[in-house]
């Protein structure tokens, strides 16, 4: 599924063959209205062109914030301190896991999303690493059709993108479980 980043770019690239004029041109022709507000915006793209709906609202919000259009430069670091905020204490055992993920042999892309990493093949997502709580971080793995054993557990409705679970809440947790991140993103590269 796209990201909203990869939607809004679709959007923008479809803009001149839906509306008739590309991002650039509208927001020159709104400079001369000498509006500022997004209802008043909505109303003449939508009333005098005709715009659809949707176009519209994307056309007057980037109007009105164009920085929504940088591109998101925030350091991993940076990343990693708002996922673990409030859950500094596993700090430790969130790094080590990670360190696991990048030693996976192989292309290994991590997508930060609101609450967790997804983590990637050049084809798929494979896993997922979770601050979960205070006290414990989550790691998800998609391993259809193997079964779970030791301290990896079947990820019943903890998270539908996975199928697998591993609870760790100490450094000792992780022991053992580089073959089986290994063993997820190779059966999904």
């Amino acid at each position: 599924m796209a990201t909203p980043e990869e939607m809004l770019q679709t959007m923008i690239s479809n803009m001149p063959e839906k509306t008739g004029k590309s991002l650039e041109e509208w927001h020159a022709l709104l400079t001369t209205t000498g509006l500022e507000k997004h209802g008043e915006l909505m109303k003449v793209l939508k009333g005098d062109y005709g715009v659809s709906h949707g176009f519209a609202n994307t056309i007057a919000q980037l109007y009105l914030k164009p920085e929504l259009l940088a591109p998101k430069t925030a350091s991993e670091d940076t990343l990693d301190s708002e996922l673990l905020a409030g859950k500094e204490e596993i700090a430790p055992l969130f790094k080590k896991a990670k360190a696991m993920f990048e030693a996976v042999n192989g292309e290994v892309e991590l997508a930060y999303k609101k609450t967790y990493i997804s983590l990637r093949t050049p084809k798929k997502q494979f896993a997922l690493l979770q601050p979960s709580t205070k006290t414990r971080v989550d790691i998800g793995l998609n391993l259809k059709g193997i079964e779970p054993e030791g301290n990896v557990e079947a990820a019943g409705s903890w998270n539908a993108m996975v199928t697998h679970r591993i609870k760790v809440s100490a450094l000792e947790d992780l022991n053992g479980l580089q073959e089986w991140l290994q063993k997820a993103y190779d059966s999904n590269n």
